[in-house]
């Protein structure tokens, strides 16, 4: 078996482009603006419409599936901290493994990647349109129809709101890397002040019973609704994706990341047992547009609800935002490399982004919030990104033996306990998604396989600069055995 092909940390680096004048992209964000990205990307679509779903699975025990979830991330935020640091290139994830565990494996990840960031951008593009038809009750009383807010498989037709909202994040993300951190930075302070109030209106209304029983489902439903709350943190690995474009990445990368897996996780616990606690889990449970429903049964109005409908506008509209960010900077990583076809490598010397890559990338995940259910992909979605988690805490470990003298901002604590009990966590949740969900991601990694072998491998830079280095040995030799 050939050995694998492996990128070194200092080739990705050098090769990453960040300092060629007129090529690379521009080091514009600094530690405050990478947290409101990873906020941005993190709190949104999870708490304002998936926790009705969590609180289906596990009642108030939801807030134990919330912690669980949030742990299961922070063994794996360690290692991100640290790679991140490490590699400050665009990659994330997908160049981690490429410097770690080889191409193949890379491919891979990289792979399950345009399924997570796909599917994440299009399901939140769907619950955007939600909360968009709300406000437009509270202010005018008017909503859109049904046929113009809703994919064929909901009664509708098109999903508008849904394909208005990439729209939007694909105009920004072309203009410019600083006008669209700006932009999330603002809707990052309007979600967390929004959330921030729901948890005073909710609380002023908290009874005691409501919480009983608590876990309706036993652990068993604990389980589920942690898979389920696992997606609300899906994102925040998107902080790595701006190793070229933050100011001071091998500082502020594994800072920001720890931060706002701290700020995502009080706030969701905080929101849920304010929900739950005003109006009881079952009210909240398998409603869309929950939280204006409990600020309305609250306050008896529709002006509180119509507020928090503002809010979660906001709020999904950021996650949009950043996580079409992250897709677009990854690919552009792959097709560096040759591994994806070369269109989302160009990056426009005028806005210093790849506008090509970022409006190929909206239509793509476009079309699928506009006409398509995703629900059935969600648990597949969440079982890619367990795997790529899973993947990164076992890079930490295979580059700290093959690399022990990387230049590390950030090492992480307890190692090598720290990255084992990622995996192991990651395992777990991976195990609760279901044998169906199982067999959908083994087609889906052999998929995957199939197009590298038949794309990948045969364009890959690395393997072409490996034939360049034997036919050049093979012409040096060629005269020395006449």
């Amino acid at each position: 078996m050939p050995a694998p092909r492996i990128k070194s940390p200092h080739l990705l680096v050098a090769e990453s482009g960040a300092d060629r004048e007129g090529h690379g992209l521009k080091r514009t964000m600094g530690l405050f603006q990478l947290i409101c990205f990873g906020v941005g990307a993190i709190v949104g679509t999870g708490i304002f419409v998936g926790l009705s779903g969590s609180v289906a699975q596990a009642g108030p025990g939801v807030v134990v599936s919330f912690v669980l979830a949030a742990l299961t991330c922070v063994f794996t935020a360690f290692s991100f901290a640290e790679l991140g640091g490490a590699i400050p290139v665009s990659g994330s994830s997908y160049s981690f493994a490429y410097a770690g565990l080889g191409e193949s494996t890379a491919f891979l990840v990289g792979w399950c990647l345009l399924l997570e960031y796909g599917v994440s951008i299009s399901a939140v593009a769907v619950g955007w349109s939600q909360y968009v038809n709300e406000l437009l009750h509270t202010l005018t009383g008017w909503q859109l129809p049904a046929v113009l807010s809703n994919g064929p498989a909901d009664g509708g037709f098109v999903n508008l709101p849904a394909v208005i909202v990439i729209a939007m994040a694909a105009v920004l993300l072309v203009r410019g890397v600083r006008e669209s951190a700006r932009a999330t930075a603002a809707m990052a302070v309007v979600k967390i002040g929004i959330l921030i109030a729901f948890c005073v209106i909710g609380f002023s209304a908290f009874k005691h019973g409501n919480l009983s029983p608590f876990s309706p489902a036993g652990l068993g439903g604990i389980g589920a609704g942690t898979t389920a709350a696992f997606f609300s943190y899906i994102g925040f690995d998107a902080i790595t994706t701006a190793g070229e474009e933050a100011k001071n990445p091998r500082r502020d990368i594994p800072v920001a990341i720890l931060v706002c897996l701290g700020v995502a996780t009080l706030l969701y616990c905080a929101v849920a047992v304010a929900a739950i606690g005003a109006v009881g889990g079952h009210q909240v449970a398998g409603r869309s547009a929950a939280l204006s429903y409990v600020v309305n049964q609250v306050t008896g109005s529709h002006i509180g609800g119509g507020i928090i409908a503002f809010g979660a506008v906001v709020a999904i509209a950021s996650v949009v935002l950043a996580v079409m960010y992250g897709q677009t900077r990854i690919l552009m990583s792959m097709a560096r490399d040759g591994l994806v076809p070369r269109a989302f490598e160009k990056v426009s010397p005028r806005t210093s982004t790849p506008v090509r890559g970022t409006v190929i990338t909206a239509i793509v995940f476009a079309l699928p919030a506009a006409f398509c259910p995703l629900d059935a992909v969600v648990n597949l979605s969440t079982i890619g990104t367990l795997a790529i988690m899973a993947v990164v805490n076992i890079v930490v470990i295979a580059l700290r033996r093959r690399e022990p003298g990387l230049a590390r901002g950030f090492r992480v604590p307890l190692y090598p306990v720290m990255p084992l009990l990622g995996v192991a966590f990651c395992l777990y949740l991976m195990y609760e998604t279901g044998w169906k969900t199982w067999i959908q991601f083994a087609v889906f990694l052999a998929v995957g396989l199939l197009v590298y072998v038949g794309y990948g491998r045969r364009h890959s830079t690395l393997a072409r600069a490996a034939s360049a280095e034997v036919t050049s040995a093979d012409a040096e030799r060629e005269p020395q055995a006449v």
